[in-house]
């Protein structure tokens, strides 16, 4: 495997990765905790840095207005934040989706507390991130190391100017920097790590500048500390290793060194590097129609972020960058705002680890808000402020005052379209309306991740999600964890977790390894129709063309706006095939009657009746917490999950087969459903019709 790698590789590649690799043999054999460039730094030069500080950073770390911004427009901000950074005081830290984890006190920065584990300080290069057997899940311990919480403390100093976070700053610094030199441990193994972490001590820097805690000494290892964390990363920036978002973020935070402090000697190379590769990176990783290439919208948010950022620090120091970085930028906001459903959230596809690039107020994995508040504000885009809702924290905080009067500027309004197709991405999104009662629903028909290498896609082709009345029902599994956990890793990204078919216990692709695939297949929609009253998409894939039966899974979905969603799967051979058709849910009450009706309801009145019609016998079943096999899982933040039912359809019969599945949001979930029978015409169902004469009805496919 390794060989045929090898041999795909290009020259521009090879040399690349033969200079990290030299690297790494002369850091293992030399003294990689020393820096030429860090020890080089003088009193006078840091001096300098931080004077040079609040005229280049983002304007709400030093605006004095910050506290009457915050409490006179975000109210509930300055008690979230204190209340936040009271708990770190305690060193009880919420990452990810564990709370109130206790990595020790003082502070061990090489444990895993999850799995108990704790990591060998040996050379950064001998360390291997995914190799949970001796290092845990690295994304834990990972996410402690980022110093995200560090930034929390700063902005409660700033809110309340109380010294003890100022002093549990100054001593992490101290004790971090003892505890992890340069190249040797977990917290050097990744350019991304170390970037974030970069970032991170730029704003503690600016928040905490004021405080007494901020000696000459420690100011003098701070501004060393950046350097040697910029010098690490443009050594072993992941042009190949990773070319997504640890590329953008580490581009970010070698953006961050250049340009804030430009007095450092290597500033203006770093600059440029950076600006570089996050204008090339804006065309390759934003495809055409605002979806990010790996086809995961968690980092599509991520990215996003990344973005924001770049733009913002560019104009606060006058560094000008092509127009183009900003067309791309919204089109990638529009993406999200495409996907974004009816109760405010950013649906989940693909992987998601629920990291943030710089939390500066709490959020939700699934929250975009925040970047469309910030997106609203730089771009003074209506749709964008109606879809943030209200003033977000972090306008205030990257913008300050000036940014507040921007945003107040923007007149809310919604999109002037409804549904709409993403055919580079491969979604088509129908739904009714944007208020927040809407019915929306979301097929996937792109490929298995990116083409670069399909890391953080699932094997989801031609599932669908679906919000009816507002409220999610069918949704996406999520990801849970990244590295090899007795198997919980493959399942949530497999077909048998996704609302799809599944054909004889056989994924569409089968995974290599945490972030690999065997074979990628994609889908591609074929068709696509939109009216006022009716939204037709059709998709098919042939991953199952590699069975001895190649078989291929068309999917039609036709969207009755604010009436009904019906599925129509045609499965295209001629042998004998087990299919197995799921539908995940949400948390819910899911039920089968004795006619075939399923009934989906959170109460006791709206809810959701679904009916599977088809041209073989189904078995059905609802099945909720099953682990042999795994069935009936969600995860909606990483290292967390729950049971929940999933609806099964599943059959033995020779192909070809068509079954439809109609889905009918009702505001009385315990009433008779409707009387509801099949069109058929040449010996094939072609089509419902509903006891009120209406039609649902498509063409041959």
């Amino acid at each position: 495997m390794k060989l045929r790698r090898a041999l795909r590789m290009s020259a521009p590649e090879i040399s690349c990765r033969a200079r990290h690799e030299l690297s790494k043999w002369l850091d293992r054999r030399l003294d990689p905790r020393r820096s030429r460039l860090a020890d080089s730094l003088s009193s006078t030069l840091v001096d300098q840095c931080l004077a040079e500080l609040p005229g280049r950073f983002f304007v709400g770390a030093d605006d004095p207005q910050i506290v009457h911004l915050l409490d006179e427009r975000v109210p509930d901000s300055r008690a979230r934040l204190v209340a936040s950074a009271e708990r770190t005081l305690l060193k009880r830290f919420d990452l990810l989706g564990y709370r109130q984890l206790f990595f020790g006190d003082p502070i061990d920065w090489h444990i895993d507390p999850v799995a108990e584990r704790r990591l060998p300080r040996i050379h950064a290069s001998r360390l291997d991130p995914l190799a949970s057997a001796s290092v845990g899940d690295s994304k834990v311990v990972w996410e402690l190391n980022r110093h995200q919480w560090l930034v929390r403390l700063g902005q409660a100093y700033r809110l309340t100017a109380d010294e003890r976070y100022a002093a549990m700053f100054a001593g992490t610094i101290r004790d971090w920097q003892r505890e992890n030199p340069p190249g040797i441990g977990i917290n050097w193994t990744s350019s991304l790590e170390a970037a974030i972490r970069l970032i991170s001590w730029c704003w503690a820097l600016a928040l905490f500048r004021e405080s007494s805690i901020l000696t000459p000494s420690l100011r003098i290892d701070l501004v060393k500390g950046i350097v040697e964390h910029a010098s690490r990363i443009e050594r072993y920036l992941s042009h190949y290793f990773s070319p997504n978002t640890h590329l953008t973020g580490e581009a970010l935070g070698l953006f961050y060194a250049g340009a804030v402090f430009p007095s450092l000697p290597a500033a203006a190379r770093w600059r440029q590097l950076a600006a570089e590769i996050l204008i090339r990176e804006s065309d390759r990783q934003i495809l055409p129609d605002g979806v990010y290439m790996e086809q995961a919208t968690c980092y599509q948010r991520y990215t996003a972020e990344i973005y924001l950022h770049f733009v913002i620090l560019a104009a606060r120091t006058r560094i000008t960058i092509p127009e183009g970085v900003s067309r791309r930028l919204q089109s990638l906001v529009d993406g999200l705002l495409t996907l974004r459903t009816p109760d405010g959230s950013v649906p989940s596809i693909g992987d998601a680890d629920g990291g943030w690039l710089v939390p500066l107020t709490p959020r939700e994995p699934g929250d975009g808000n925040g970047v469309f508040a910030i997106a609203a504000t730089v771009f003074q885009r209506p749709d964008y402020a109606w879809a943030a809702g209200t003033l977000a924290a972090e306008v205030p905080w990257l913008l300050g005052r000036e940014g507040v009067r921007g945003w107040d500027r923007v007149e809310p309004r919604r999109p002037d379209w409804t549904s709409r197709l993403l055919p580079h991405g491969g979604y088509a999104v129908m739904r009714s309306g944007w208020d927040s009662s809407a019915d929306q629903v979301i097929l996937d028909g792109g490929p298995l991740g990116c083409h670069v290498s399909g890391a953080h896609g699932h094997a989801d082709l031609l599932s669908v999600q679906c919000s009816f009345r507002g409220e999610p029902y069918i949704v996406d599994p999520g990801t849970f964890r990244y590295t090899a956990d007795g198997g919980w890793r493959n399942h949530y990204r497999s077909t048998a977790a996704h609302s799809t078919i599944e054909i004889d216990f056989l994924g569409q692709a089968e995974p290599r390894g945490p972030f690999g695939w065997d074979g990628r297949p994609r889908a591609q929609i074929t068709h696509w129709s939109s009216t006022p009253s009716l939204d037709v998409a059709t998709a098919e894939h042939g991953a199952y063309r590699r069975l001895p039966d190649p078989v291929v899974h068309r999917r039609t979905v036709l969207f009755v706006k604010s009436r009904c969603c019906v599925v129509v799967d045609d499965l295209e051979g001629t042998q004998e095939h087990r299919f197995n058709l799921r539908f995940q849910f949400a948390p819910m009450s899911v039920t089968v009657d004795p006619t075939g009706w399923v009934r989906a309801s959170r109460n006791v009145t709206k809810g959701l009746l679904l009916h599977a019609f088809a041209s073989t016998a189904l078995k059905i079943a609802v099945l909720e917490g099953e682990t042999n096999p795994r069935q009936g899982w969600i995860s909606r933040a990483y290292g967390d999950h729950q049971p929940a039912p999933v609806l099964v359809y599943s059959a033995t019969a020779i192909l070809p087969v068509r079954i439809i599945t109609l889905m009918l949001p009702t505001d009385a979930i315990g009433a008779r459903p409707p009387s509801v029978s099949t069109i058929q015409e040449g010996g094939r169902l072609r089509g419902l019709v509903f006891d009120d004469g209406f039609e649902a009805r498509w063409p041959r496919p």
